[in-house]
C-alpha cells in the first residue's frame, strides 16, 4: 500500500488482509494477565483489516509487557494514565471517536471493578465511560480456572452480559481459563462493529463433499474441500447473520451452528428440516454426490472382484425449491474440461431448471477444488449482467455476500 508521510511503519500493513474494519477505531485495553503478551499480534490483526488501534494499559499490565511493544504494535502512543487530555472522554464520551472498547485480556480483578463501577486504573476508567455512554464493550477473560469459577466472578460476568456487554471465551485448558484465540477475537469484533448488512437474517449453507458408503470402511466421495463454504459461513457471521452450516467437516466457531452429515440423503434431509425453521437464504455450495449404492454391511474382502451398482441421489435444490418457494436459493455449478462459453451455458440451464436466484460457476480443472483461490462467475436470474471475480476464497466469499445481501434487500422491498 502507498506510504503516508510521517506514518508509523507498523501501519504499512493496514488493510493487507481485508477491509472488514476499515474506518473503525478500536481501543485495546490491556490488564495484568500473562496473556497480555498476545496483544501485540492481536492489535496488528485489527490493523490488517483496516482498523485504527489505540492501547490503554493498567499499571499491572506494564509489569508483563512494555508499553513500547504496544506503541510499535498499534502505531500510536500508549495511554498509561489519564491526563489533562481526558483520554477516556476523547475516545468514549458521548462525542468520542472510538467504535469499540476491547478489554483483552481481562483479569478477575478488572472484571470485578468494571461490574462494580470502580475506575481506579486507566482501563477501568475507560470502561466506566464507555458503558455510561452506551458505547460497545467486549471483554476477553483470562485467569486461572479456579478464579474464573468463583461465584462472584461468574455473577459479575452475568451482570455485565445483562448490560449488553459481549464476552469472548475463555478457553479452558490445563486448569487455566485461557484467553480466546486471536482469530476468534477478531471474528467477534468484526461481527460487533463490521458491516452488519445481514443482521437479523438467517443463512443456511451446505459445504464440502458428501460420502457414500461402500462397506463399513470404504466410501465414495469427491475432492471438494469445503473451504468456500467455510469462508461463506464466516463472512455471513461477520455481517451479523444467524448462520447454520451443514457439512461433514468441522469449522469450530462459537456462534455458528454446525450440523454434521455424511451422505447426500442425510444432507438433503438436514437442509429440509432446517428450512422448516424459517431461513432467508440457502447457499448450496456443497458438492453433493449424484450417485449412491446399497452398501455392504460387512467389509468386502480385498482381492475379490468388485462390481458396484449405482443409483441416483435426490436433488436437494429441487426439493428445497418445491417445499420452500419463498426462500432465496444460491447454487454452485462446477464443471471440468469445458470452455467458458459451455460452462456458462450449463450453469444458466441449471439456474433456470432449478428455479435458483443466483448460481456461481467455475471450471475446476484449472484450480478451485482444494485450493485457497478460485475464479468464479456469478450468474443471476432476471437478466442482470454476469459478474466475474477471482482471488482468495475469503475475497470471493466477501463478493458473494455483497450480492446475496442485495438479493435479500430486494426481497424485503417486494
Amino acid at each position: 500500500m502507498p506510504q503516508i508521510p510521517n506514518e508509523h511503519p507498523t501501519l504499512w500493513i493496514r488493510s493487507t488482509r481485508s477491509e472488514s474494519l476499515k474506518g473503525k477505531t478500536i481501543v485495546l485495553a490491556v490488564t495484568g494477565s500473562i496473556a497480555a503478551v498476545r496483544t501485540v499480534e492481536l492489535a496488528r490483526e485489527f490493523i490488517r483489516r483496516g482498523a485504527d488501534v489505540y492501547a490503554v494499559m493498567s499499571e499491572a499490565s506494564g509489569w508483563i509487557i512494555n508499553p513500547m511493544a504496544l506503541h510499535y504494535a498499534t502505531g500510536n502512543e500508549v495511554i498509561t494514565a489519564i491526563t489533562g487530555k481526558v483520554e477516556h472522554v476523547e475516545f468514549f464520551g458521548n462525542l468520542g471517536r472510538a467504535d469499540l472498547l476491547l478489554v483483552a485480556p481481562a483479569t478477575a480483578n478488572t472484571i470485578g471493578k468494571i461490574a462494580a463501577g470502580i475506575d481506579d486504573t486507566p482501563v477501568t476508567t475507560f470502561a466506566t465511560t464507555a458503558i455510561g455512554a452506551g458505547k460497545p464493550v467486549m471483554i476477553v477473560p483470562a485467569m486461572h480456572e479456579d478464579m474464573y469459577d468463583h461465584p462472584a466472578v461468574m455473577e459479575n460476568i452475568e451482570k455485565m452480559k445483562g448490560w449488553g456487554i459481549n464476552f469472548i471465551g475463555p478457553k479452558i485448558e490445563e486448569g487455566i481459563a485461557k484467553i480466546a484465540g486471536n482469530d476468534e477475537i477478531v471474528l467477534g469484533v468484526e461481527r460487533a462493529i463490521g458491516k452488519r448488512t445481514l443482521c437479523g437474517k438467517k443463512v443456511l449453507i451446505t459445504s464440502g463433499s458428501t460420502a457414500e458408503s461402500i462397506d463399513p470402511i470404504r466410501i465414495l466421495t469427491n475432492r471438494a474441500s469445503g473451504k468456500t463454504g467455510n469462508e461463506l459461513a464466516l463472512e455471513a457471521y461477520r455481517r451479523g447473520a444467524d448462520v447454520t452450516i451443514v457439512h461433514r467437516n468441522k469449522l469450530g466457531v462459537s456462534g455458528i451452528n454446525e450440523i454434521y452429515i455424511e451422505t447426500a440423503a442425510q444432507m438433503t434431509d438436514a437442509v429440509l428440516d432446517e428450512l422448516a425453521k424459517g431461513y432467508d437464504v440457502l447457499i448450496s455450495s456443497a458438492a453433493i454426490a449424484d450417485y449412491t449404492i446399497d452398501a455392504s454391511r460387512q467389509k468386502i474382502k480385498s482381492g475379490e472382484g468388485l462390481e458396484l451398482s449405482f443409483k441416483s441421489t435426490r436433488k436437494l435444490i429441487k426439493e428445497a425449491r418445491k417445499a420452500y418457494p419463498q426462500v432465496k436459493i444460491v447454487g454452485f455449478k462446477a464443471e471440468a474440461g469445458v470452455n467458458t462459453e459451455e460452462l456458462l451455458k450449463r450453469a444458466k440451464q441449471t439456474l433456470e431448471s432449478s428455479g435458483l436466484d443466483m448460481i456461481v460457476a467455475n471450471e475446476v480443472s484449472k484450480g478451485g477444488i482444494g485450493a485457497d483461490t478460485n475464479n468464479v462467475t456469478i450468474i443471476y436470474s432476471g437478466g442482470k449482467d454476469n459478474l466475474n471475480t477471482e482471488g482468495s476464497k475469503s475475497l470471493i466469499a466477501n463478493v458473494l455476500m455483497d450480492e446475496i445481501t442485495g438479493l435479500l434487500t430486494s426481497k424485503d422491498e417486494e
